[in-house]
């Protein structure tokens, strides 16, 4: 079963979409998802493909299951764990001033590739430290 990468995005309304990162012709079917927050948003396009899945079956076609890998880009993570972490801890993780994380986090700004790169390391070595508790 193939692997497909979904890729999750936050909206400036704070909604979120999810859609299917792929080539059309590598298959028959594409499959987005909205929703007001992320757990909304996985469970439209989680239906959305289940509804496809019955079309494809009531019309007699053949219909490729495959697995979703999904994938939150940085700003939208940001935004989501806001409620989580404070901006000093993002800080103390990412090595990213308290402000210039503020503004990813809003929206008002979206951070450079050397920015992200440093956000995405910060927060990688972070969860192999949660990986290695009790």
């Amino acid at each position: 079963m193939k692997n497909i990468r979904s890729v999750i995005e936050r909206a400036k309304d704070g909604s979120y979409s999810i859609y299917m990162d792929i080539d059309v012709k590598d298959l028959s079917y594409f499959i987005t998802g909205t929703g007001e927050t992320l757990e909304k948003a996985k469970e439209d396009f989680i239906s959305g493909y289940e509804e496809m899945k019955a079309y494809y079956a009531e019309k007699g076609k053949p219909f490729e299951e495959v697995n979703f890998d999904f994938k939150i880009d940085v700003v939208s993570f940001l935004s989501y764990y806001a409620t989580v972490f404070t901006l000093s801890g993002l800080s103390k993780i990412t090595g990213i001033a308290k402000g210039q994380l503020s503004h990813y986090v809003t929206g008002q700004n979206k951070p450079n590739a050397k920015n992200e790169e440093k956000i995405l390391n910060g927060l990688r070595t972070f969860g192999r430290d949660i990986a290695q508790l009790g």
